[in-house]
């Protein structure tokens, strides 16, 4: 498939490449900048949060939080396509000393639809039931909250009527309802409900599975990838602040077909652009650090890569080289731009 946007056209190389998408060091705002107008069928990304303690990969305070994250989302909603979406993970937070929430998340979708234009086209949840315990100060010392295991997910769409197909990221049925289709006059009785719903036979045709709610849950608890085996193999710290690939995966399918562009701009490991390439949808990652990005090429290598082949393509991105990853025939290759960057 022929790329949806011409990447020669920006400045630098990629830090790697494979057959459907490229990974970027650099700042977003300058790389989004260098993209076509109405080019992108979706923006999927999780920016650093506005908590308290600083993170190792940069956060900014709640203070100036939405004006820092407008930045960018201006930049998005010119080059998202007509039908595109941007879709925004973001974490809660409490207030400085006080066990109080922080509004930030939610001044966020204020600002993005009254100054920006986007429309929020559904809010999400994504309730993590492997999260940890937190703040501690609250839950585990003083256990005067609960613990905090939802991140806000913010659908935004550049129009009313965005792409988007929900017959792609149907749920399994529960066993009630796979009772009912196996036997519909025995558990099943059309007529109007006291809600005044008017429940027709046509509940009980077998549509392949249920409609999603827009409560995803979703563990957090990867342990064995190859993203994660290639770090512990070369000793290497991966990102602390990743998200599981079925978060990606259900936006990536309900909002794109094969083909179309996905983008993430604050990249880290760059699960997005792995689930994108999985997906067989092109993809564009952006990230600010060097290292991040370099063990993030690990998720695209064949799984019987050993740990030679890992630490080639690592220490080759960290070098400056631009690397060409080719999983069918388990080759690396060198871009002739090169030395670009400086580890």
């Amino acid at each position: 498939m022929k790329f949806p946007v011409n990447i020669e056209k920006i400045d630098s190389p990629p830090t790697y490449q494979t057959g459907l998408g490229a990974a970027f060091l650099g700042d977003s705002l300058d790389l989004l900048n260098q993209l076509p107008d109405n080019s992108i069928n979706l923006v999927l990304t999780s920016p650093p949060f506005a908590l308290q303690r600083e993170k190792e990969y940069g956060n900014k305070a709640q203070d100036e939080y939405v004006g820092w994250l407008s930045q960018f989302a201006e930049v998005v909603y010119r080059k998202l396509k007509n039908d595109g979406s941007f879709v925004l993970d973001l974490g809660g937070a409490y207030e400085k000393g006080k066990p109080v929430r922080s509004l930030y998340n939610f001044r966020v979708p204020i600002h993005f639809c009254d100054e920006i234009g986007f429309f929020l086209a559904e809010d999400f949840y994504w309730f993590n039931p492997s999260k940890l315990p937190s703040p501690i100060e609250w839950v585990n010392k003083r256990k005067i909250r609960a613990k905090d295991s939802v991140n806000t997910v913010w659908w935004f769409s550049k129009s009313e009527f965005p792409k988007s197909d929900v017959t792609r990221v149907l749920t399994e049925y529960s066993d009630r309802m796979k009772k009912l289709l196996e036997d519909p006059a025995k558990f099943y009785y059309p007529k109007k409900r006291p809600s005044g719903h008017d429940i027709s036979k046509s509940f009980s045709k077998d549509n392949g599975g249920a409609i999603p709610s827009n409560l995803l849950q979703i563990p957090n608890s990867d342990s064995n990838g190859q993203y994660l085996r290639g770090c512990k193999a070369l000793g290497l710290r991966a990102h602390p602040a990743r998200f599981p690939s079925k978060l990606p995966e259900f936006f990536i399918r309900f909002l794109t077909e094969p083909g179309d562009l996905v983008v993430d701009i604050f990249a880290g490991s760059n699960t997005t652009g792995f689930v994108a390439e999985q997906e067989c949808r092109h993809w564009l990652a952006f990230e600010n650090e060097l290292q991040y990005l370099a063990a993030s090429s690990f998720r695209f290598m064949p799984e019987d890569s050993d740990e030679n082949d890992l630490s080639l393509a690592y220490q080759k991105v960290m070098l400056g080289n631009s690397v060409e990853i080719i999983q069918d025939t388990r080759q690396l290759k060198l871009f002739e731009k090169g030395n670009k960057y400086q580890a």
